[in-house]
């Protein structure tokens, strides 16, 4: 959605400007949103986080009862995610692991490890060997596919299907599997495949590309006399459009398609890795209209806060979607500044032409001390953004949970004579 919920308008409302750049999490609402993506999939298809999408503690425990375990990338995501919400399986992905993470990784008893070339495969194996002698580690090589021309074309970012440092040439795949089967390697099984192509595809997209992986799965399997697979990961990169936030991505016709997929392979387990498309909707990054001002036939609206606090706009090129919190009071001598035209562009504090969160936005009358609520900030927003650039003060963080605290964590007052207006670009 791009307006605020209430709960996260009551609070934008009642912080003080000082407070202000503010990061506003809707816990409940990201709880009732995965309730929907989980009751939408089927039963032999299994729901990981990939925590690099958000990995706010809050946010992981309220998913923590939604999810079948957690994907993290880095050795810093595997220490954080298993403190945090522990007891969930976790599966440890990534293409460039030191031997450091991954000894991290088996000390800790790590579910899975998605093994992205035949050198890290070596590394695993003899690692393996020295610090867990007496189990047998889970193993699913990623593999970049060859797809269908033209099927990853509506993705905002292929991993696959392209040369890219992501996953093993499918070339390798009958050597890697022969040292995961013929005993080379007792230390490790192999459990499955995994082979994430894409981001930003619809559900349809997404189907079309699972059934290609699967398909390719089962005949890597099927060249190898004994050989069987119980998982398939097919990745994640559902996606959110930021251009049309109210059009979500379809998970009852993704859960319906998969449940196709199951029902021709019934050995399999397919295992799904949305990041995005979890989080993005609980969030919304609130700020303050600092001034107004024109330039050259145009007006800017610059406001506290900017893109080195939420770097999404600029890394994927889009105006982030907003809602515009209406402010009546002004508590300063001199005059408030006010747009004069039906267009504003939203820009931050930084020194920079670059530092824009929305374009052309339709915001006649938008004032100075008026507020700001970025809708889809709760992913790939703050944990991706380059923090300290000219040293401005971080953002505050509120998670909200219905309950009336009055700071962090509750819901707080809103403010008298305020009221919100919606767009998006």
């Amino acid at each position: 959605m791009t307006n605020p919920t209430a709960a996260v308008r009551d609070r934008v409302l009642s912080l003080p400007s000082g407070e202000l750049p503010a990061y506003v999490y809707d816990l409940a609402a990201l709880r009732e949103h995965a309730a929907t993506v989980r009751a939408a999939l089927p039963e032999r298809v299994e729901l990981y986080y990939a925590a690099k999408a958000n990995p706010e503690p809050e946010i992981l425990a309220a998913l923590g009862p939604y999810v079948d375990g957690f994907e993290v990338a880095s050795g810093g995501e595997l220490a954080h995610v298993a403190k945090v919400v522990p007891g969930h399986p976790l599966a440890f992905g990534g293409p460039g692991k030191t031997p450091d993470e991954i000894m991290a990784a088996l000390e800790l008893g790590v579910e899975r490890f998605h093994v992205e070339s035949e050198y890290e495969l070596h590394m695993l194996a003899e690692l393996a060997r020295r610090v867990a002698p007496d189990s047998r580690v889970a193993v699913l090589p990623r593999f970049n596919l060859p797809v269908a021309s033209g099927s990853l074309a509506a993705s905002s970012l292929a991993m696959g299907g392209r040369p890219t440092p992501f996953g093993l040439d499918p070339s390798e795949a009958d050597t890697v599997v022969r040292l995961l089967t013929d005993g080379t390697y007792p230390h490790l099984e192999l459990r499955g495949v995994h082979a994430h192509l894409a981001s930003g595809l619809r559900a349809l997209e997404q189907l079309a590309v699972a059934e290609s992986i699967v398909r390719w799965a089962v005949g890597l399997a099927e060249r190898h006399d004994g050989v069987r697979l119980a998982e398939v990961n097919v990745g994640g990169g559902m996606t959110v459009d930021y251009a049309a936030p109210e059009e979500r991505f379809d998970w009852v016709a993704y859960g319906e398609g998969l449940a196709e997929l199951t029902c021709r392979y019934p050995d399999l387990t397919l295992r799904i890795e949305p990041g995005r498309a979890l989080a993005a909707y609980c969030g919304w990054y609130a700020t303050e209209v600092l001034d107004v001002k024109q330039s050259h036939g145009e007006e800017f609206a610059v406001v506290r806060g900017g893109t080195h606090h939420m770097r999404t706009p600029a890394t994927k090129g889009h105006d982030q979607p907003c809602t515009v919190l209406a402010v009546e009071d002004w508590p300063h001598p001199w005059p408030r500044a006010a747009a004069r035209r039906e267009l504003v562009t939203l820009t931050g504090q930084l020194c920079t032409p670059k530092d824009v969160l929305a374009r052309n936005v339709q915001a006649p009358g938008l004032r100075a001390g008026d507020r700001v609520a970025f809708a889809l900030a709760g992913a790939y927003a703050w944990n991706i953004s380059h923090h300290d650039f000219l040293m401005h003060p971080r953002p505050g963080f509120h998670f909200l949970d219905g309950v009336d605290t009055g700071s962090a964590g509750g819901e707080g007052a809103q403010g008298e004579g305020a009221q919100g207006q919606g767009f998006s670009q």
